[in-house]
């Protein structure tokens, strides 16, 4: 991606000669136009002059990073020093990659065709107690959960990522999270939910409370507009928001829900609010990817933040995330329903966790569990991503109906 290696345009050349005269006459144009003019209003007349008056060293200064062209060697996740404001030559192609994937896979909620699901939530015989509790708390949770992780991103993790192709990548995750609180939006009122019911979920129910204010916990240094990272402790802080955000509320928090209305799915039932969620985990498995990622790029420029004692704390986050998803299964589950149980949610869910804690380089935590809904394979398990959205592409980005197998 980088240009270093060709031939420089000797200064004395043709060629140089005539890019000096452009040069020279663009200036001078630009000057004239600056000139005031008879015709020129006392609005444009001030306008002029107060260009003419501006600091331009000043402005500069203030665009992040050295004010140089940038080697891909000076690139890094966090403290780098170099122009942010440079996206080539790439040092992560990976990031950039996830990047075009994203706007590969646009889709929008209103691309999907929601009358089957009225009629099936408002016919008395339609679905049963269980199910529609299945359905509130999962629109419930995900509604509010999607605005947190967008205001996390927003407000704090991309300026604190100092590496441009990575800052891509988190703005389209945070334009794919908008996506997805308008998609819960867009159920929620197709099927005449009480808005502030659902809303407030993560208020009102301890189970949906337990797991916001979990995640909320690990925002509100970093959220600070004053912090800043270049510390021993700042830059642990930093990384504890991801493991957070990326490992756990993405990477365990949505697994009960997603596998419940994945389920009614398969049993052509709220088939639309399914379609909408697998679509919605295409998403955030690529969120999850690209976090996990950062995490561990982090860990290899940085290897004195990932400590003995930080690796200690990465793993009771991830066992208190699990242990807070599994009591929300219980909640969600009391019955058994959809040819699932809360026992055996609670077994996908420490699969789940063994997977999130060996991704970053930690020990499994439960032995000898293992997946108890091997339908879920192609959906969900991360090692059978990169064959789902090679094989599903196509069909994700014309919004067409999807099948279930």
């Amino acid at each position: 991606m980088s240009n270093r290696n060709h031939t420089p345009t000797r200064a004395n050349s043709p060629a140089a000669t005539s890019r000096q005269g452009l040069d020279t006459a663009g200036q001078v144009a630009a000057q004239h136009a600056r000139q005031i003019d008879s015709a020129d209003s006392a609005a444009v007349i001030r306008a002029k002059k107060a260009l003419n008056i501006l600091d331009v060293a000043q402005g500069l200064a203030e665009l992040e990073g050295a004010a140089a062209r940038v080697a891909v060697d000076e690139k890094r996740i966090i403290n780098c020093r170099a122009d942010l404001n440079q996206l080539v030559p790439l040092r992560y192609d990976w990031a950039w990659q996830k990047y075009l994937d994203g706007c590969a896979n646009h889709w929008m909620p209103q691309e999907i065709n929601m009358t089957a699901d009225i009629a099936l939530w408002k016919s008395a015989e339609g679905l049963s107690e269980d199910e529609r509790r299945i359905v509130m708390r999962s629109l419930g949770f995900f509604a509010t959960a999607d605005s947190l992780v967008a205001n996390n991103l927003a407000l704090a993790v991309y300026r604190l990522i100092t590496n441009p192709e990575c800052r891509q990548y988190i703005l389209r995750q945070a334009f794919e999270e908008a996506v997805h609180t308008h998609t819960y939006q867009y159920c929620i009122e197709s099927l005449g939910m009480d808005e502030g019911e659902i809303f407030n979920m993560y208020r009102e129910v301890p189970t949906v409370a337990k797991k916001a204010a979990w995640g909320l916990r690990y925002t509100r240094a970093i959220s600070d507009p004053n912090f800043r990272t270049g510390s021993l402790a700042s830059d642990k802080e930093l990384l504890r928001n991801l493991i957070a955000y990326y490992c756990v509320l993405e990477g365990i928090f949505f697994y009960c829900g997603f596998t419940q209305i994945l389920s009614m799915g398969r049993r052509n039932k709220m088939s639309g609010v399914a379609e909408q969620f697998q679509y919605i985990l295409r998403d955030e498995s690529m969120h999850l990817n690209f976090g996990i990622d950062v995490i561990n790029q982090i860990k290899i420029e940085n290897p004195h933040l990932w400590d003995l004692a930080l690796q200690e704390e990465a793993t009771q986050m991830i066992l208190q995330g699990t242990q807070l998803e599994i009591e929300y299964a219980r909640d969600t589950m009391p019955h058994g329903v959809l040819g699932m149980n809360a026992a055996m949610m609670e077994d996908y869910l420490k699969f789940i966790a063994n997977r999130r804690l060996t991704q970053i380089g930690l020990k499994a935590q439960y032995p000898r569990v293992e997946n108890p809904f091997p339908w879920m394979s192609e959906i969900m398990d991360l090692k059978k991503e990169k064959n789902f959205f090679e094989t599903r592409v196509i069909e994700y980005q014309t919004g067409g109906a999807l099948s279930w197998d």
